[in-house]
């Protein structure tokens, strides 16, 4: 480095002050290579120990206190006669929470690789003159109004609302995400059964051109295996059913756009009957469909729901577009 670059010169290209490579290249000449560690810094020297620092990771890896399920630090400063800062920030420097806690389901089903493979392969590349849905139910939707009116956000404070409700019902939702689209057809129902299972299929069924084929990714829910549900299905070769993997909901992307809903309509949400709740529109959340309750009656099919090889409005292909990247982007 001496030989190389001037003091004034090195500067720039080191990305340091000229004060700095001259500071470095005396300590250079008159030390050698050994002058170029670390010394010793000004200030009180530590008054834990690595065996001390070793003893406190191990107490909160391999023991519990007495009487709790973890650790705090207080109770690991009594424990261990060292401060409650001084473990705080023991825990932070090996990234150590024990407060914090994440749960996980670990998949039996012997068929988990296949499956998600199956299912996968069906979203990336969907079979031709085929529409591929992703079908489920989001049961016992509860119509929730709060016992006083919410107060609205202000500058400085937060919306507030009271911690009790009145209840008004539940409903059952089942929906029919187009994986091509993005586009959902949904429909609500007092309950949870094969039978309405079987009235959404048939609904499914009367907008869907007959010449396509149709494969539906569902849930190991019983509704879905139910007797009368596979006589149906068996006079309808077009119907092809792929089930997720047990404890693998996840893989089914209508889960994705029940998680929308919930969070921007459900759960901050006031309704004060199941008919309330059952006329939501989605299009709040950018989805684009409108959930139908049980007192709306017959609908017109909706052309613009399927996947055909037209050409789509530049509005559709947009909140297409809005819609896959909320799902990229799912960890908001």
């Amino acid at each position: 480095m001496c030989e190389r670059f001037e003091q004034r010169r090195g500067s720039p290209e080191l990305r340091t002050t000229g004060f700095t490579v001259g500071f470095w290249r005396n300590r250079f000449i008159a030390e050698g290579v050994a002058g170029l560690g670390d010394e010793p810094r000004p200030g009180a020297p530590r008054q834990i120990g690595d065996e001390e620092i070793e003893q406190v990771v191990r107490l909160t890896l391999e023991k519990t206190p007495q009487g709790a399920t973890h650790w705090s630090t207080r109770m690991l400063a009594a424990r261990t006669g060292f401060s409650q800062s001084s473990i705080s920030r023991i825990w932070r420097a090996f990234g150590l929470k024990p407060h914090r806690s994440e749960s996980f389901q670990l998949s039996a089903d012997p068929l988990l690789i296949d499956k998600v493979r199956d299912i996968v392969g069906l979203y990336l590349n969907p079979p031709d003159h085929a529409m591929v849905l992703a079908v489920d139910e989001k049961s016992q939707i509860q119509a929730l109004s709060r016992s006083q009116p919410v107060l609205p956000l202000r500058v400085g404070q937060l919306e507030r609302r009271t911690h009790d409700y009145n209840r008004h019902g539940v409903t059952s939702l089942f929906a029919a995400l187009n994986v091509a689209s993005g586009r959902v057809l949904g429909k609500c129902y007092p309950h949870h059964r094969a039978v309405e299972f079987l009235d959404f299929l048939k609904r499914i069924d009367a907008v869907v051109p007959a010449e396509l084929e149709l494969h539906l990714v569902l849930d190991n829910y019983g509704t879905h295996k139910a007797a009368r549900v596979r006589q149906w299905l068996q006079k309808r070769p077009q119907y092809h059913l792929h089930f997720t993997p047990t404890h693998g909901s996840w893989l089914n992307q209508v889960e994705r756009w029940f998680a929308l809903l919930t969070q921007r309509q459900i759960k901050r949400g006031s309704h004060t009957s199941v008919r309330q709740l059952g006329t939501l529109s989605p299009n709040s959340s950018r989805c684009t469909t409108k959930i139908l309750s049980p007192s709306s009656g017959p609908k017109a099919p909706i052309r613009s729901w399927l996947r055909l090889p037209v050409s789509l409005p530049p509005r559709w292909l947009h909140k297409t577009q809005v819609l896959i990247q909320e799902i990229n982007d799912s960890g908001d």
